[in-house]
């Protein structure tokens, strides 16, 4: 396992809480996923280093293990029968320490043959990382993906051996997949650093998977990406990861969603439903009202911009912002109104503009109130 730091290649301090390792995550994937690095090996990498950090920062569990102990917590050749890392940088299966081999060694306890048996093990968990639109993230879709996974060898047929030859029993553990350690008073049992749990050794393997007894290929699987999904959401698809050894199950799949910056709506951080938008309007139109038109994810409609409307004004479009993804709750939509100030006016626009500054000289405390409200405030001040 290579011993990189973690908490370094996301570029986050180690006491980084999840919404820190999320975004970190998600920028870094973005900016190295391969769609956006094609034909690039050092972006194909950088990118699975991330996959792999990120996986076992996100995992309470591993990352407790790796935070106390560092890779050695995690290193799946100190591990009793999980998994590790696969050849495309995912992690998969469980494992740890056997504490009742421990106990077992300690107190006399029996294991029927001496040790365990060698074990079956679950396949690998892989991981994808898909970018969709904000209108897409909104209506839900299904999304067909190439992920790369393995199957089983069409030449050796899984055995791992060379055609006309088997495999052999483990010179090193017997047959039975562990060996033991002594460290200080315990004596510990792990995986077989020659069949690695297999219990078998292949001294003529198969010429095309090279004694695995897989092969790497790609399948395609189709995604359900539901409406309302947001950036940073990951799907899993139960049974859809790596296969499993000797029957045993596969592991899952997991889709990595990363939602697209929209050129006009930003979703609320605090409330993914509701939408937010600017809504630039000309002086006559806040000063006088009126209709105005503007965009949703779905058309267009006329809002009421009310007389004496201010730069700022918060207007509420009901219903037109995100289904919630688990109910069938649509959020809103805020427009922010943006009093625009002409700019480049012709000499004629000018003048009437001049006239009007004129005529408001005389406008009351009512009809200016925010500027009555300053001068006031700044005589308190000076006074």
């Amino acid at each position: 396992m290579s011993n990189q730091d973690f908490y370094e290649t996301l570029g986050v301090a180690r006491n980084a809480n999840d919404d820190d390792i999320k975004k970190a995550y998600r920028k870094l994937a973005m900016k190295y996923h391969p769609d956006r690095n094609p034909d690039n090996k050092e972006a194909e990498e950088k990118f699975k280093e991330i996959q792999k950090a990120y996986d076992i920062l996100s995992d309470p569990q591993k990352k407790a293990a790796y935070d106390r102990f560092g890779h050695a917590g995690i290193d799946p050749n100190n591990m009793g029968g999980g998994g590790g890392f696969d050849g495309f940088g995912n992690f998969g299966g469980a494992g740890g320490f056997d504490f009742g081999d421990i106990f077992s060694q300690m107190f006399g306890g029996a294991t029927g043959n001496g040790g365990r048996q060698q074990q079956s093990r679950q396949g690998a968990d892989l991981q994808y990382s898909v970018e969709i639109s904000l209108e897409e993230a909104a209506q839900g879709l299904k999304k067909q993906i190439t992920i790369p996974t393995y199957e089983e060898c069409d030449v050796c047929h899984g055995s791992g051996a060379k055609p006309g030859t088997s495999a052999s029993t483990c010179r090193t553990c017997h047959g039975t997949g562990t060996v033991h350690v002594r460290q200080a008073i315990f004596q510990i049992q792990q995986t077989c650093p020659t069949c690695h749990g297999s219990g078998k050794e292949i001294k003529d393997p198969c010429h095309k998977c090279r004694g695995d007894g897989r092969v790497k290929t790609t399948k395609t699987v189709e995604v359900n990406i539901p409406a309302g999904i947001d950036d940073g959401q990951r799907i899993r698809l139960s049974g859809e990861g790596e296969p499993g050894s000797d029957g045993a199950p596969a592991g899952d799949l997991y889709i990595h969603v990363g939602v697209k910056e929209h050129k006009v709506f930003q979703r609320d951080p605090n409330n993914p439903t509701d939408l937010h938008c600017e809504l630039p309007i000309s002086f006559p139109t806040a000063a006088l009202g009126g209709e105005v038109e503007v965009p949703t994810l779905n058309g267009r409609v006329q809002i009421s911009i009310p007389a004496g409307t201010q730069n700022g004004k918060q207007l509420r479009v009901k219903g037109k912002g995100i289904k919630h993804l688990r109910s069938n709750q649509i959020g809103d939509l805020y427009c922010h109104v943006v009093v625009e100030t002409p700019v480049n006016l012709t000499d004629r626009q000018k003048e009437l503009l001049a006239e009007f500054d004129q005529i408001a000289t005389g406008l009351n405390r009512s009809q200016t109130p925010r500027q009555r409200g300053f001068l006031d405030r700044l005589k308190e001040m000076f006074d």
